[in-house]
């Protein structure tokens, strides 16, 4: 709070910017969010009026399961592989063309567009945009489903992202990554609320009717629980699929080696650096060397991911040249170009074919080649740029350490096949 004790206890307008005030003001059931005024079937202000985010005791518990339950038929690694393909220059109609894909809906590019139009009217109190009205008319029945307030409340869902989401990844990239963002450049500043009835907020009285602004951003404070998405029992509930999307535009398609946040970084010399790659690329070809024994039954690994030896190599080689090309991006003073690469989520016909000794050959030659441009490339570098990297993302440090363990992690999901076929 703005520290306004002792506070007039008529007061119609309060802001609330300690953290623990905002954290309870958005426990309280007495503070609401400002409730929407109704309008015509199919307009802005009817979607409004009929979605989980502007609604409040029953109707806003039965409107969150609705989107509760679309939300939990996403699979976080498809989530995060379509926004890793979906190149857009406009965040928001990527950030509504991934949900709409994975949501199934018929046709993602109009979706996206119409939600973009929905989207600049959806906050305000008393919305007159005919063309965003026009829009969810249109996407009512693109939804999917007959019941007007599922439609509506998967409507919100997209809405709701379009902005936050996209706000999300913009912050993140001045940021270096989504935690960052939310610890240091918020992408929700505020929230208002409104008291259906009178209420208390660290010791100052609210009265019935106040509108109550909480300040989220005066409100951050170091090793606490970030408050962008909200707090219980109104936490935002596609939280983690927003921060799986944000991670997809920013560094590529899922696969359990990879991770938005740096992997912790190894007091090692340059010498001992540039040789991690090729000591990691052993490891590989000393495990694939006993690969031509594979039956052609896929592994699944720990993760339950399938892997095959030639997955396994497919991804060793795709995720060194992706670092790589962002690597020599950032040295040019570039723009990095996300991957496309599926990953793990996907198991294509190619990694199922037997793994002959041709293949360990050519796997030899590529990946011996890969390991000794790499350690050329760590060697070269002035050395203060091994952790003062130029360019937004890790570290050049962290991005070799990175690269090693996850060389590890994927020929380990397959390991010695000798083994396997005499447990077998």
């Amino acid at each position: 709070m703005s520290d306004p004790r002792p506070q007039d206890p008529t007061c119609r307008e309060l802001t609330l910017s300690r953290y623990e005030d905002v954290t309870a003001a958005l426990a309280d059931p007495a503070l609401v969010p400002p409730p929407a005024t109704p309008g015509p079937y199919g307009t802005v202000a009817w979607l409004r009026a009929t979605v989980a985010r502007f609604s409040a005791g029953e109707p806003h518990a039965r409107r969150r399961a609705l989107v509760v339950a679309d939300l939990e038929r996403l699979d976080p690694g498809e989530l995060r592989a379509l926004a890793a393909g979906g190149f857009d220059p406009d965040l928001r109609l990527r950030v509504v063309r991934t949900l709409a894909r994975a949501l199934g809906l018929a046709d993602p590019e109009a979706v996206a567009r119409d939600v973009k139009a929905v989207a600049r009217a959806y906050f305000e109190p008393a919305p007159d945009d005919p063309a965003a009205d026009a829009a969810v008319a249109r996407l009512l029945p693109a939804m999917g489903d007959d019941d007007p307030e599922t439609a509506a409340n998967r409507i919100g869902l997209l809405v709701q992202a379009c902005e936050a989401t996209a706000s999300l990844v913009e912050h993140a990239r001045r940021s270096g990554g989504p935690a960052a963002a939310l610890r240091d450049d918020p992408p929700i500043r505020a929230m208002r609320r409104s008291a259906a009835r009178a209420t208390e907020v660290g010791g100052v009285a609210v009265p019935a009717g106040a509108h109550v602004l909480l300040d989220l951003d005066a409100a951050r404070e170091p090793g606490r629980e970030p408050l962008a998405f909200g707090a219980p029992p109104r936490l935002c509930p596609g939280r983690s699929q927003a921060l799986v999307i944000a991670e997809g535009i920013l560094y590529g398609s899922s696969d359990p080696a990879d991770t938005s946040q740096p992997p912790a970084e190894e007091p090692l010399t340059q010498a001992e650096l540039a040789a991690l790659i090729p000591e990691m690329i052993d490891h590989v070809l000393a495990l694939a060397d006993t690969w031509t024994a594979w039956d052609g039954r896929p592994l699944l690994n720990a993760d339950g991911r399938t892997y095959t030896p030639h997955k396994a190599i497919r991804r060793v080689t795709d995720h060194l040249l992706d670092h790589w090309a962002e690597l020599e991006a950032r040295l040019a003073g570039e723009p990095t170009t996300p991957d496309h690469w599926h990953a793990s989520n996907v198991t294509t016909p190619a990694d199922l074919v037997p793994f002959t000794v041709a293949d360990l050959d050519e796997a030899r030659s590529r990946l011996t080649r890969l390991g000794r441009t790499w350690s050329l490339r760590v060697a070269a570098l002035p050395e203060g740029q091994l952790d003062d990297s130029p360019g937004t993302g890790w570290s050049f440090r962290h991005i070799v350490c990175h690269l090693a363990r996850a060389g590890f992690y994927y020929v380990d999901s397959v390991g010695p096949i000798e083994q396997q076929e005499a447990a077998r």
